[in-house]
């Protein structure tokens, strides 16, 4: 939801205004993106940044860093949308502030999503990406670490995500 360029989540019918993150966390996602979008040109999904919102239940609307929708996003039928639906893949990029509430409240909400297989947390401070699957089992990949989505088929080399150049 937008307020005159301020950017808010719809949580249970309640509106939470999100504050702007810092150069790194904006670099890491978009990092993701550009990594996303040549892997995935072609084969029916699509990487979207944090305009693209994300219903996670009937009165909640987050606003995940990256999220790749599948389904053909792409097509012209969807130009008018505002929500999109298929979700496959979410990723959030941690700061200090909401990585609690990312990692707990969030994960839960992605979690009752049905086409959603992986969410994934991104720290850029340590570096660190925890992918947690379907299942609910997570585990923090070591720095260093490429980050595999076998949903997707594709690899996202660790050096990529958290380039500064």
């Amino acid at each position: 939801m937008d307020f005159g360029g301020a950017k808010a989540e719809l949580v249970d019918g309640t509106i939470w205004m999100m504050a702007g993150g810092t150069p790194q966390h904006a670099a890491v996602a978009a990092n993701i993106i550009a990594a996303l979008r040549t892997r995935l040109r072609g084969l029916g999904c699509r990487p979207y940044g944090s305009d693209m919102p994300l219903r996670t239940a009937k009165r909640s609307i987050r606003f995940p860093d990256v999220t790749v929708y599948c389904n053909d996003p792409a097509s012209r039928d969807n130009d008018g949308k505002r929500l999109l639906d298929h979700a496959r893949v979410v990723f959030e990029v941690l700061s200090p502030s909401t990585a609690s509430n990312d990692q707990i409240v969030k994960l839960a909400e992605y979690r009752e999503i049905p086409g959603i297989e992986a969410v994934i947390f991104i720290d850029p401070d340590g570096e660190r990406i925890r992918a947690v699957g379907r299942d609910g089992e997570g585990e923090w990949l070591a720095t260093g670490a490429d980050l595999e989505l076998p949903s997707l088929g594709v690899t996202l080399p660790h050096a990529e995500i958290f380039a500064r150049d």
